[in-house]
């Protein structure tokens, strides 16, 4: 049994009531048991994954501040996410185009790009996509702190994981953007022929197909690339960054 958060229970011999557990399936009990016998160890800090000890953040001499200062408008993560093949590295890439055209410091970070290097030792199960994310935006609130403008492209499933991306940086400076698209028309457009590899069973973990995707519950901004152009989800993303407080001062 695995939980995608740590689970306080007791042992049955010392506490019987949160000793107890049960198996829930469309509303139906379908199993359960105890936690009987042994003792067992304390994993938070396995289940975090922090493994470092002893160490600590060294501050520069320079802050961030003094970075969006000189380059004339503030940092923030633009995170793009949706189903594979609904366009999010398009208009990412195309957003970075316009937004580098303006004057502005931007930088996007590419799914599969990032699984070239940074992500190359991970796969796709969950604990993998969680693990990808987490290292996407710690990098992310990096290019922050920077006073960049860091757009990212990646599917992002979980909304944990996003979460978690959105509270590394100060209020305001997450915007969570959701290409949006029936999952039909992606496969009938398949522009990798990914889909249909999945469907064949070819492809393992495939969100839409046998993986989940948690859809935003608050995104920023919504753009539904099936019924529009690329250059009209660039220009919407654009005009709400112009008024966000996040950028009231763009240098355009």
């Amino acid at each position: 049994m695995r939980t995608k958060t740590p689970i306080a229970v007791d042992n049955y011999e010392r506490i019987v009531p949160t000793a107890r557990f049960v198996f829930i399936d469309n509303r139906q009990v379908c199993g359960g048991g105890v936690i009987s016998k042994g003792e067992y160890p304390d994993r938070r800090d396995v289940l975090s994954g922090i493994k470092s000890q002893n160490i600590f953040w060294t501050a520069g001499k320079i802050g961030r501040e003094a970075r969006e200062l000189r380059n004339k408008h503030k940092g923030a993560m633009i995170w793009l996410t949706g189903l594979s093949g609904a366009g999010k590295s398009t208009v990412a890439t195309e957003l970075e185009r316009e937004l580098f055209a303006l004057g502005l410091h931007t930088y996007v970070l590419d799914g599969d790009n990032l699984r070239h290097g940074l992500s190359a030792n991970l796969g796709f199960s969950p604990e993998d996509r969680t693990e990808n994310i987490r290292r996407v935006a710690e990098v992310g609130k990096l290019f922050v702190d920077a006073g960049v403008l860091c757009i990212t492209a990646f599917i992002s499933p979980y909304r944990d994981d996003r979460q978690l991306a959105r509270s590394l940086v100060n209020e305001g400076q997450f915007v969570e953007i959701y290409v949006n698209a029936p999952l039909d028309v992606w496969e009938q457009r398949d522009p990798k022929g990914l889909y249909k590899k999945a469907r064949a069973g070819q492809i393992k973990e495939f969100t839409g197909v046998s993986a989940p995707y948690e859809p935003p519950e608050r995104a920023e901004i919504i753009v539904h690339t099936d019924r529009q152009t690329v250059a009209e989800s660039v220009a919407q993303i654009i005009d709400y960054l112009k008024l966000a407080h996040i950028n009231q001062d763009f240098s355009i």
